[in-house]
């Protein structure tokens, strides 16, 4: 298998017909083997009917229904786990994302890049609810991943096989791909796309979705640097909020014993006594994480990096 696309659907009744349409013109003259994946997240109109006609008379489509809405994250890991072509494209459902240009992302993986990111440059969206608040996340996201790209949220892109094997994907991390990605030393580019207005149906994000990157982008930046070591940063501010709690105790002792001084209503005591207990919790919680960072690896024979190729190659693969 060459390609593979992956396509999460939410209530795209209008837009499928017309972009299995689409999708099979850019396609065939490709001249490879593909296969679409469709992946129903939970649609409450007739968007599994269509689809299971899309596929009854289709070889190349296959489709996954879920049961109910799990979001977006979750139907791509769904889509990775199914796929079997060697170039994984994933592209929304709502035709905002323009079929056409896969064969540009395919020519930009052709380079050697592992990952081949689309940028709506001239996106058509309303600006102030979608692409003020999208640049000001894309800006936040590449300063504190380090993997720096004008468009995090456009989902037309295209990984390698064994790229999307190798993600564990939960929560919402599906924005976050590229940088997740780039934990395992991946050449990622970017190009831009086309990006059409929406014609049917409507979006499923608003700017409260803004607020939720921070978080996530938080629990990212722990996964890139800290997954495998946490006690390094559990353990250090553990251990700077014990050093200052002692240091802050050994002051007060010493004006209680040399000078007499009575220490029993001062805030000092208080905060010392806190900075002390919180030292030890973090420090302990530390020691948890890495006790856990362990199972976590030895239970399922996991391992803490990802290798791109042996020279020279094992004795069974000659």
């Amino acid at each position: 298998m060459d390609i593979s696309l992956v396509i999460p659907v939410y209530n795209e009744e209008e837009n499928l017909k017309l972009l299995y349409q689409k999708l099979k013109e850019t396609l065939e003259p490709l001249g490879k083997e593909h296969e679409i994946i469709f992946v129903d997240d939970g649609s409450q109109d007739n968007s599994p009917k269509i689809l299971d006609q899309l596929a009854r008379k289709d070889p190349h489509v296959k489709v996954i229904h879920f049961r109910r809405n799990f979001g977006q994250t979750a139907a791509l890991a769904a889509g990775f786990d199914l796929a079997q072509g060697e170039i994984v494209v994933t592209l929304d459902a709502d035709l905002q994302n323009d079929p056409a240009d896969i064969p540009k992302l395919l020519e930009k993986m052709e380079e050697g890049y592992d990952v081949v990111s689309g940028w709506r440059k001239d996106r058509k969206d309303p600006y102030l609810s979608r692409i003020l608040p999208s640049a000001m996340a894309n800006w936040l996201i590449s300063k504190v991943t380090g993997v720096k790209l004008h468009d995090y949220g456009c989902t037309l892109k295209a990984y390698r096989q064994e790229v999307v094997k190798e993600l564990n994907l939960y929560g919402e991390l599906h924005r976050f791909l590229p940088a997740l990605a780039s934990w395992m030393g991946v050449r990622i580019a970017e190009i831009p796309v086309t990006h059409h207005p929406r014609r049917f149906g409507k979006s499923k994000y608003g700017i409260s979705r803004t607020f939720r990157v921070i978080l996530d982008l938080i629990l990212v930046q722990f996964l890139l640097r800290y997954s495998t070591r946490p006690i390094r940063i559990f353990g250090g501010a553990g251990l700077i909020s014990f050093v200052v709690g002692l240091l802050l105790g050994c002051y007060l002792s010493i004006i209680k014993i040399l000078f007499r001084h009575p220490i029993g209503n001062r805030p000092l005591l208080i905060l010392s006594v806190l900075l002390i207990i919180l030292g030890i919790q973090l420090l302990s919680l530390g020691i948890l994480g890495e006790f856990l960072t362990r199972i976590y690896y030895e239970g399922q024979n996991k391992k803490p990096y990802v290798i791109k190729y042996v020279t020279p190659p094992p004795q069974d693969e000659r």
